[in-house]
């Protein structure tokens, strides 16, 4: 059975950093697309960030430049290392992984879900 368990939320203050980590229960962690999803509430979930098993990666515009996502196979640990936090990134935060080959920031593609992390960025 796949877990994805997350941590490393918080509440900070406008222009601090969090760095949120996932870790895996999966034996084909390395070969697996991975990604981080935030949703606020009254608000859809959206792709935030994702690495696929070349670790190539895509951001969302809104993060781009302030977050970054990288994975370590050897741990089974996906991170996502968030700078210059602003009002507008509090949500919770979801680490997920997809079966397919696509590895885009789009909800539906991703089979397996962790708990959420909730991010909290005072102004």
């Amino acid at each position: 059975q796949v877990q994805l368990v997350e941590s490393g939320g918080g509440s900070v203050q406008d222009g601090g950093s969090l760095r949120l980590s996932c870790a895996a229960s999966l034996s084909t962690f390395s070969s697996t697309c991975m990604g981080w999803f935030r949703q606020a509430p009254g608000k859809e979930r959206e792709g935030v960030a994702s690495i696929n098993r070349y670790f190539e990666t895509i951001y969302a515009d809104s993060v781009k430049g302030r977050f970054s996502i990288s994975r370590d196979n050897a741990e089974n640990t996906l991170h996502l290392q968030m700078n210059v936090l602003k009002p507008d990134d509090t949500a919770m935060y979801y680490c997920a992984a997809s079966w397919g080959s696509g590895c885009q920031l789009r909800p539906i593609e991703y089979d397996y879900w962790g708990q959420g992390t909730q991010v909290t960025v005072a102004s």
